[in-house]
């Protein structure tokens, strides 16, 4: 345990954030998300909600400030204009250390499915909400 860390950050999950680079995307999904058929690194959260492991990896993790959109979000049944409770609470989660105006990239659930093969790495949780799917894009220090 280190003092002035989310505990739900393990040393394998840290390990990961600090890795990674400038421009960089990792994808916190909920249970339903097929997160190992992409090949990357899958670190499983555990019985938490996408809203808890945001809010942990949002205290130690720079959002880019050099996109328009560094968070994105999966798309609701082919609707862009659904938006779901998991979509509200994450949007504030990232929102309260982002220094401007934040809104989600919409991304079509292949798109997204194509995102997380692409990505660093994806955060597992067990959260049972359909659709609570996110990426993140690293900024800078």
């Amino acid at each position: 345990m280190l003092k002035g860390i989310d505990p739900i950050l393990n040393g394998e999950l840290l390990k990961i954030l600090d890795e990674m680079g400038h421009g960089d995307d990792i994808v916190l999904v909920d249970r339903n998300f097929p997160a190992h058929s992409g090949g990357n690194p899958v670190v499983n959260l555990g019985d938490i909600s996408t809203t808890r492991a945001a809010q942990a990896v949002l205290s130690v993790f720079p959002l880019d400030t050099f996109v328009e959109q560094p968070v994105g979000r999966m798309e609701v049944r082919d609707d862009a204009s659904i938006v779901l409770d998991s979509h509200d609470e994450v949007l504030a989660v990232a929102q309260a250390d982002f220094e401007s105006h934040l809104e989600f990239e919409v991304v079509p659930r292949f798109d997204f499915y194509a995102r997380a093969r692409a990505a660093y790495a994806v955060i597992l949780t067990l959260d049972p909400r359909p659709y609570s799917c996110f990426s993140f894009k690293k900024g800078v220090i």
